[in-house]
């Protein structure tokens, strides 16, 4: 697979790009005595750049709340290369299906950006969901939230153009890794959208001259947050505006 890596050089606070806290959101937002209750059942974890937590069809051995890292969905079509349909960071979690009673993964899961996350094994969740009222409630909006991101994703992979496409990438990418430098290659961008590479070339091209980018040798700068946002397809928007009505 194409090689990448995000690394935080400085801290980015551009305009437009929603606060994402230290820690995991979902866990954030339960009461303090269920938090302090389930600290005890998971697992502090390192998650490393490339590694793949759950392959699409394989059964569900854990879950993953990040509070560092982040983790691509992707979906796999017969031999057509794979496509990254979801991205998942401190907002989230990876193993939702198991909400409704699925142990089996719908998605590859990679991990993206190297960090922290919090591990529990799938049985032990499940169980824990009968017990805890609170955390099916916390969760619940989020798999609506996570299921319509994914239709979403869909349609603008469809209709959306690759410049456009990119923009809102380089975004989601920077709100999870909170930096505005990365390090990754064409081939690992075009990977992730599903193009070919010289559509990222130009893409990317025209992005530089409008100078809300900087990339050179695959390091990536994000110059102007708010203008990259103004180039971006609306689904970056529209996912953010998602997660904020149904989850804060």
């Amino acid at each position: 697979m194409a090689r990448s890596h995000v690394r935080a050089k400085r801290r980015s606070s551009p305009i437009g790009a929603p606060a994402i806290p230290q820690g995991n959101q979902l866990l954030a937002a339960l009461p303090s005595a269920e938090r302090q209750r389930l600290a005890a059942l998971f697992e502090p974890i390192e998650l490393t750049f490339g590694e793949v937590l759950c392959e699409q069809g394989d059964r569900i051995r854990h879950v993953y709340f990040p509070t560092g890292g982040f983790i691509s969905l992707i979906s796999a079509l017969d031999d057509r290369p794979k496509l990254e349909v979801g991205l998942v960071g401190s907002e989230g979690m990876v193993g939702v299906s198991l909400l409704l009673g699925v142990h089996v993964a719908p998605l590859r899961a990679l991990v993206q950006g190297t960090g922290s996350a919090l591990r529990m094994g799938a049985t032990r969740f499940s169980d824990v969901l009968k017990r805890s009222p609170a955390l099916r409630r916390a969760l619940n909006p989020y798999l609506y939230v996570l299921m319509s991101q994914l239709a979403q994703m869909a349609a603008c992979t469809r209709f959306h153009v690759v410049e456009a496409r990119l923009a809102r990438w380089l975004l989601m990418t920077r709100d999870r890794a909170r930096s505005d430098q990365f390090y990754l290659t064409q081939e690992f961008i075009a990977y992730m959208l599903g193009v070919r590479r010289v559509g990222i070339s130009r893409a990317a091209g025209t992005l530089q001259k409008r100078k809300l980018i900087r990339y050179s040798r695959g390091h990536m700068t994000i110059l102007d947050g708010r203008g990259l946002e103004a180039a971006s397809c609306g689904c970056y928007a529209a996912g953010r505006d998602l997660y904020d009505r149904h989850m804060h």
